[in-house]
């Protein structure tokens, strides 16, 4: 197996590292806009529930408007009736002073269904506003703990990022220029280790002769799988080569 395959393999995981760090750290912007879209919802929901409360107190005022207007009429029609002279018109007057009373009295009812409407509307306002106040505080919360993270998470992808540049220096540049031809086509899985006579990305058959060369120390060939173009390696141990002179020593014997 090539011997700067170990340092590939650490920068497919650095590749890895940054790819993921730059995910969460792209993904931050759209936390904070679901974070500000929750806290808009909570305050459209207070804006709305004022509104509903303003227009319930507007209805009210006009229905006792309409009570008083009502009660004005009968009123009116009573000191009328004290100077009418003929039977006909004490009738008359007596039937609109009927009506305007029976209307003052269905007003009142439906003020006193609009003053029930009224507390719930006002019940309502206090209910989202705490849930206004309590989103405000968990949000808040919510985006410090996104800034730290934010931090952290730059953080880890610079130190990945550097400590990618000085592995890189280790590489022959004909093996970067190659993983880095193929993790551009597999992002962050240009390396595929060949174990039980598969590429284990793949489920590719490795040739057997192919298997022993990826386990012997001194070969300095890169294999890539058939069928994914993945760079092969082997975590099997390396057979060492025995030292020279017990080498000879056991031929002797």
């Amino acid at each position: 197996m090539h011997p700067a395959i170990p340092q590939l393999l650490e920068l497919q995981r650095l590749d890895q590292t940054i790819a993921s760090s730059r995910a969460e750290l792209d993904n931050l912007p759209k936390q904070l806009r679901e974070a500000d879209a929750k806290l808009n919802g909570a305050r459209a929901a207070v804006t709305a529930a004022k509104e509903a409360h303003t227009q319930a107190l507007t209805q009210r005022k006009k229905l006792e408007l309409d009570v008083e207007q009502w009660k004005g009429r009968a009123k009116k029609y009573r000191e009328q009736s004290s100077f009418v002279k003929t039977n006909e018109a004490y009738k008359a007057l007596q039937l609109e002073i009927a009506n305007a009373e029976a209307e003052a009295s269905k007003a009142e009812d439906l003020v006193l269904e609009q003053m029930m409407a009224l507390e719930e509307v006002e019940r309502r306002v206090k209910h989202v506003e705490a849930n206004l106040r309590e989103s405000e505080q968990a949000i808040a919360v919510e985006k410090k703990q996104m800034q730290a993270q934010y931090g952290e998470k730059k953080k880890k992808m610079e130190t990945a990022t550097l400590e990618r540049g000085e592995i890189a220096k280790k590489v022959p540049q004909e093996l970067l220029d190659l993983y880095a031809k193929v993790d551009k086509r597999l992002p962050g899985s240009a390396m595929a280790e060949a174990r039980g006579e598969q590429c284990r990305a793949c489920g590719m058959r490795v040739l057997p002769h192919v298997l022993q060369l990826l386990m012997t120390e001194t070969d300095e060939e890169v294999f890539r799988c058939e069928m994914c173009g993945r760079i092969l390696y082997s975590l099997e141990p390396i057979p060492h080569a025995a030292p020279k002179q017990v080498a000879n020593g056991a031929a002797n014997s």
